[in-house]
């Protein structure tokens, strides 16, 4: 979890922002005089927990399940997100799913938050350890404050839910993790369970303490009504991926650039402006290595330069390697799931390369083609001889007749080769086939 670069976050590394996770004030619930023991609704959010939070909106249904995989994200949301659930009427159970998932950073304290914790097989929890979002290292003072700040938290959350502590405290501090069934044995959780519908079957009957107060859960057959996140928050999850962020800074350098050499092309600055835009947006919650970004911006430089400058393709070399190295400099983490992935890096930096060589050949195939218009591309072609030029005269070409001048006496009716364009004169010669 993560908040700006002056305040601390928890996080394994610093997250990325992109998808609101949805409490059960946060859904989009009918309005109803009394709970309806046979709908539970489904809410299934994977990436990172973002602060966009909207209205609260009260429903009546039996429990809400919230389907988590995320890594982490920012501090003030996960307090948010916390105090809801606290409050609320319904119960909500957290689920860390699908197998392969993960409740990392913040996604431990709304593990912990939850009136019912539970986790699928093949899943993970913990690495709750505050971190300074953008990857910026806290002074000692401050770092230690927000330590204390973060373990007494998830410590006071725990007590309240009956959870494991010492466990929640050394996560916090250690950045410990464990899997589904260590946290099961180590009361971090309530339950394993396979699925939504065998967790339901596995919680119904339980008693459990809401905001209105005592309440015991009816789930069992429950028929589930999922609610996905709309189109405006997927897009943000999406850009959240520092995959997509590395598309993203790729095309929209490559964009500008070639707006600047090529000036009123208007096309590739918009682009290009765009995609600069949306990396810079998710850039700036991501642990960024400065230097990633600048061999990055070089890389494109090189390649671009290949097109002015003959380097015999070393210029290409250099922004190939440049532009490899950005990339895997890019994300300052140890975390796997927030580098960008080697199976982009590489496509990527062929791609480019291969396209601004593309456009390198174009552009020197053009330079050496002959001029088929204006002045230049008179020269060469056949005229016809109106007049006698012995030595000035007059020609007849693409429709026009031109004064001409010739060092060799041209009869009238006799062809002439344009040899060369001065002013509205051309030099000729006479045409021998």
């Amino acid at each position: 979890m993560q908040t700006n670069r002056h305040r601390a976050g928890y996080s394994t590394a610093v997250p990325c922002l992109s998808a609101l996770f949805f409490t059960i004030f946060f859904l989009p619930l009918p309005a109803s005089s009394g709970p309806d023991p046979g709908l539970v609704y489904l809410a299934t959010f994977e990436g990172v927990i973002n602060s966009v939070l909207s209205q609260a909106q009260e429903g009546g249904a039996t429990a809400v399940v919230i389907q988590l995989d995320t890594p982490g994200g920012l501090d003030t949301s996960m307090r948010l997100i916390i105090k809801d659930i606290t409050s609320s009427s319904v119960p909500v159970i957290v689920y860390v799913a699908p197998s392969g998932g993960r409740a990392a950073s913040a996604g431990v304290f709304i593990l912990y938050s939850a009136h019912i914790a539970a986790m699928a097989p093949g899943t993970n929890v913990g690495a709750a350890h505050p971190v300074a979002m953008g990857g910026g290292e806290m002074d000692a003072v401050m770092k230690q404050k927000v330590e204390n700040d973060a373990a007494a938290y998830i410590k006071s959350i725990a007590e309240k839910r009956g959870r494991n502590a010492k466990w929640a405290e050394e996560a916090v501090r250690k950045s410990v993790s464990v899997t589904e069934k260590e946290a099961l044995a180590l009361k971090v959780i309530d339950l394993i369970a396979d699925d939504v519908p065998s967790l339901l079957t596995a919680v119904d009957g339980r008693s459990v303490v809401t905001g209105a107060g005592k309440n015991v859960l009816r789930t069992k057959g429950a028929t589930l009504k999922p609610v996905p996140m709309g189109w405006r928050l997927e897009a943000l999850k999406a850009l959240s991926d520092p995959n997509i962020a590395f598309i993203l800074m790729t095309l929209g350098t490559i964009g500008l650039l070639a707006e600047l050499y090529n000036p009123g092309a208007i096309l590739p600055g918009i682009v290009g402006a765009i995609s600069l835009i949306l990396a810079f947006y998710s850039l700036q919650t991501l642990p960024v290595n400065y230097a990633g970004v600048l061999l990055i911006i070089l890389g494109i430089v090189l390649f671009i330069l290949e097109i002015k400058v003959a380097s015999y393709g070393l210029l290409s070399l250099g922004g190939f390697a440049a532009l490899i190295f950005g990339a895997l400099l890019l994300v300052k983490t140890d975390a796997p799931f927030l580098r960008v992935s080697l199976s982009l890096i590489i496509p990527m930096a062929v791609l480019v390369g291969a396209l601004l060589m593309a456009l390198t050949w174009v552009a020197a195939k053009t330079q050496r083609r002959r001029a088929i218009t204006g002045a230049e591309g008179m020269i060469g072609t056949i005229a016809l001889a109106k007049t006698d030029v012995d030595p000035r005269g007059r020609v007849f070409i693409h429709g026009e007749i031109w004064d001409a001048v010739s060092e060799e006496p041209i009869r009238e009716g006799e062809e002439a080769k344009v040899k060369a364009v001065s002013g509205l004169t051309l030099k000729v010669a006479p045409h021998r086939k």
